[in-house]
């Protein structure tokens, strides 16, 4: 679904990705990890256009991103949850919701995709009218989940979900990815909680310094010395 093959990336220095190459494929999980500095987040930015000046090659469904408008990207079916949730404060859960299917607006499933999306967080359907700017760290997730989601993707990017959230709202994300990926939609996760991102991928790659230094099954990646000693503290 997701083809990157030796992508490098700069703002005007050193490389931040040098030579990344990685895939996923249809009905996928895939995690990425790497310590804060080590490019993941310059990658899923590549992915959605938002990085225009990188090098080699990126494609999707067999159509190359490099070069692309970013606004041109979600309609192919890309949906992106960056990092730090970006919801819009003075608008209300729904208006949120609402806005991540703009490029849809005269869509016919509208209220189907609603319904998808408080079905997964219904701690949302509660807040309706609330302003987005109000709710807590979690709830915001949920928005901004739930936001990309109602543009209907076939590959979600999620960068950083479950950053300075308690451990009780992690695991509510952690349920949330695993239902949205058994509903069809491919998943490329960046995260620093290993735990978390091996417990919901099928495969990962470890990012270091921009670079790919390993990948492999959940499995074996969990159990690699060195994947333990540096993410899993063990």
């Amino acid at each position: 679904m997701l083809e990157v093959s030796n992508l490098s990336v700069s703002y005007g220095g050193p490389d931040v990705l040098s030579g990344v190459s990685l895939e996923v494929k249809a009905g996928e999980t895939v995690a990425v990890l790497g310590a804060n500095t080590a490019g993941k987040t310059t990658l899923l930015r590549t992915v959605s256009g938002l990085i225009p000046k990188a090098r080699g090659n990126v494609v999707f469904e067999n159509s190359p991103l490099l070069g692309r408008p970013a606004h041109s990207i979600p309609k192919l079916g890309i949906g992106h949850v960056p990092e730090g949730r970006h919801v819009f404060p003075r608008m209300s859960t729904m208006d949120n919701l609402m806005m991540g299917a703009y490029g849809d607006r005269r869509a016919t499933d509208l209220g189907a995709r609603v319904d998808r999306v408080l079905t997964l967080f219904p701690r949302l359907a509660e807040r309706r009218t609330q302003m987005a700017g109000s709710m807590s760290g979690g709830e915001q997730q949920m928005v901004a989940i739930g936001r990309a989601l109602m543009g209907n993707p076939k590959l979600l990017l999620l960068d950083e979900p479950s950053h300075g959230l308690a451990p009780i709202v992690v695991e509510e994300l952690h349920r949330a990815i695993g239902e949205i990926n058994r509903q069809g939609v491919s998943v490329l996760l960046v995260e620093q909680n290993a735990i978390l991102a091996l417990s919901v991928a099928h495969r990962g790659y470890v990012l270091e310094a921009g670079h790919v230094v390993l990948s492999g099954t959940s499995q074996s990646l969990k159990a690699d010395p060195g994947v333990r000693r540096a993410y899993l503290g063990v």
